[in-house]
């Protein structure tokens, strides 16, 4: 029997960006051609669930990072309590990603404990591949899933552009860290901080590789999504995850300077105030392949995300990009924007919310350049990915490195490797 290489991801997490990350590194080993399932958390959950809410518990609730998540847990306390309009249009919400999840995951048989699903690994597959979004952080590491602690070292194990979600760890999650990670293989990483915190804790020089979304171009996103705009006209799509009424008013003044309509996923993790009566149309039956769908016909887009970041350059969309955490605390998150609008040469699109709006509008991209960034960082990434899949010894740096130069003739950036000048 052939075995397949089984995907650690979060594929069951009701936001746009992780459900389609998830897809991406399905379709990215079905692109390859190999053998593949996504492996089915269900059973698992419980035993995740409760080591996260231990490690919740015993952390200081003072970062920005885990009072998000602290708010996300009372926004889903509120949703079952709650008998309010909210409640229902979120149940349609999450109903949609649902119905993408079912059409769109392979998954395995659901295991019930993670002894029986290390001698899945042994029996049923070549590798296990985790990726990509925000594993990383303490509250997963302390849950001990996506570290792939469970896979017999007979089995090859692959971290592709696995993100640590900031800057730096705390002491406990460090020293977990430094168990983990020297199990892995094959690693690579999303942004340059957890390239700085893999370096620092094993002393390995691994690549930052794109995203898997970045894997594919915006004619193959076409695949997952319907061809007509869900709204006709000009409009500015906003998708905030963060709470900064800033944010919205930059929106309000970029709508009466340009005469688009405002078109907004509101509440996306939990209820926020700021978005209430600041957009024109909120729509709440949209899935993944909707949220594609308005991106791509929108005229603007304003974002705190990295993934609409992401599919907003893929479309060629004049698009701003907010920093989600005002502090920069070592939770922040805001890595990961940095590392990507820095790949990309458009540090410039990156936005307070407080600029007058006639110089942002003066502000234009070059998407040619923009592409052919994106390009050489797709190449270098699938060059990677194939490496790692065979389980070639040569994927560290400078392997990586080595390969790329010979197809740009050198044309990277030493310093920062994975990342193109």
């Amino acid at each position: 029997m052939t075995k397949k290489t089984a995907i650690v991801s979060c594929y069951f997490q009701p936001n746009y960006g992780s459900m389609l990350q998830a897809l991406a590194t399905q379709m990215a080993l079905d692109k390859l051609g190999i053998e593949n399932e996504t492996i089915n958390i269900d059973g698992l959950r419980p035993r995740i669930r409760n080591a996260k809410i231990l490690y919740f518990t015993k952390a200081a609730l003072s970062s920005d990072i885990l009072l998000s998540k602290a708010g996300m847990a009372a926004a889903r306390v509120r949703r079952k309590l709650s008998r309010s309009s909210y409640t229902e249009m979120m149940r349609a919400r999450l109903e949609a990603f649902s119905r993408f999840r079912k059409e769109r995951f392979r998954l395995s048989d659901s295991f019930s404990s993670f002894r029986e699903l290390a001698q899945a690994c042994e029996e049923q597959y070549e590798a296990v591949l985790v990726g990509s979004d925000q594993l990383w952080l303490p509250a997963n590491i302390a849950a001990d899933y996506y570290t792939l602690s469970f896979v017999p070292d007979s089995v090859n194990t692959i971290a592709y552009a696995t993100s640590f979600g900031q800057e730096t760890l705390p002491r406990g999650s460090e020293r977990a860290a430094m168990k983990f990670l020297p199990g892995i293989r094959h690693i690579s990483v999303r942004e340059r901080a957890g390239q700085k915190i893999v370096a620092r804790l094993t002393g390995r020089r691994v690549p930052v590789v794109a995203d898997p979304t970045i894997l594919f171009t915006a004619q193959e996103w076409l695949a997952v999504q319907e061809e007509e705009p869900l709204f006709s006209g000009d409009y500015i799509f906003c998708y905030f995850l963060g709470s900064n009424p800033g944010h919205r008013a930059f929106a309000r003044k970029l709508a009466e300077e340009t005469g688009c309509r405002i078109v907004a996923l509101t509440h996306v993790d939990e209820y926020v105030k700021s978005d209430e009566e600041y957009a024109d149309e909120t729509p709440w039956d949209i899935g993944p392949s909707g949220f594609l769908n308005l991106i791509r016909h929108a005229a603007w887009v304003l974002t705190d995300s990295y993934h609409c970041t992401a599919f907003s350059m893929s479309y060629r969309k004049r698009f701003f990009t907010f920093r989600r955490y005002s502090r920069d605390t070592r939770q922040s998150t805001n890595s990961r924007l940095d590392t990507l609008l820095a790949q990309c040469g458009l540090e410039d699109r990156l936005l307070t919310g407080e600029e007058e709006i006639s110089p942002c509008l003066e502000r234009m991209i070059d998407y040619q350049t923009v592409h052919a960034r994106i390009d050489r960082l797709r190449e270098y990434s699938w060059d990677y990915l194939r490496a790692a899949l065979a389980d070639e010894a040569d994927t560290d740096l400078h392997g990586c490195v080595n390969r790329m130069k010979g197809k740009t003739n050198g044309d990277t950036d030493r310093k920062n490797p994975g990342c193109f000048t």
